[in-house]
């Protein structure tokens, strides 16, 4: 389900952030997860927007591909794609990961063809193979271009690797982690929606 945080600017646009375990917070409060504190930043920002959290545990661009009509149901001006990273730990080739990014985008504008789209990049930890993380990483770059959305380089930018920003297993962010993640998306984000 797609989580819907009120905003306090009566938002007339909706952002929906198509994600996975990070999006959704995993082993956090829902309220410390990006898209809350994206939020948070809309209405300090005082813009029309309300952020739809569609994070689910463990989805791959394959689910996201699945859902994505579903998660706009509501409608969205904006969408953020943020997944990918399961894709990588499960060993799905990076080419299939690319042809679902751009079938989520295809979607999206079918639904509705003035939405713009951000897409996160994400990248595999060392132990995965250079040739593997190389590919991986070019995944989303390409996908942005070939589908004319907006790159977010990396969603975990100064987050991913870092031991003091995650939770014991290494992966999902913490609080403070989440709060960085909510920052790299902000930076793209922010000149979109303050026009």
């Amino acid at each position: 389900m797609a989580e819907e945080t009120p905003n306090a600017n009566g938002a007339t646009k909706r952002i929906v952030i198509l994600g996975d375990s990070i999006t959704a917070g995993y082993g956090l409060d829902p309220k410390e997860a990006y898209p809350n504190l994206l939020q948070a930043k809309v209405d300090d920002a005082k813009l029309p927007y309300t952020v739809a959290n569609a994070g689910v545990s463990g989805d791959t661009t394959a689910g996201g591909l699945r859902r994505v009509a579903w998660a706009m149901g509501k409608g969205a001006d904006l969408l953020v794609i943020a997944l990918g990273g399961n894709d990588g730990l499960r060993g799905i080739s990076p080419e299939e990961t690319k042809k679902n990014l751009l079938g989520i985008v295809a979607k999206a504008r079918e639904k509705n063809p003035e939405i713009e789209v951000l897409i996160a990049g994400m990248q595999m930890p060392d132990n995965m193979g250079p040739d593997f993380t190389a590919r991986f990483k070019a995944v989303f770059p390409e996908a942005a271009k070939e589908s004319k959305a907006t790159l977010i380089p990396f969603l975990l930018e100064g987050v991913g690797g870092s031991e003091e920003l995650n939770q014991a297993d290494g992966i999902h962010p913490t609080a403070e982690g989440q709060a960085k993640v909510a920052g790299n998306v902000w930076k793209i984000l922010q000149p979109m929606i303050s026009q």
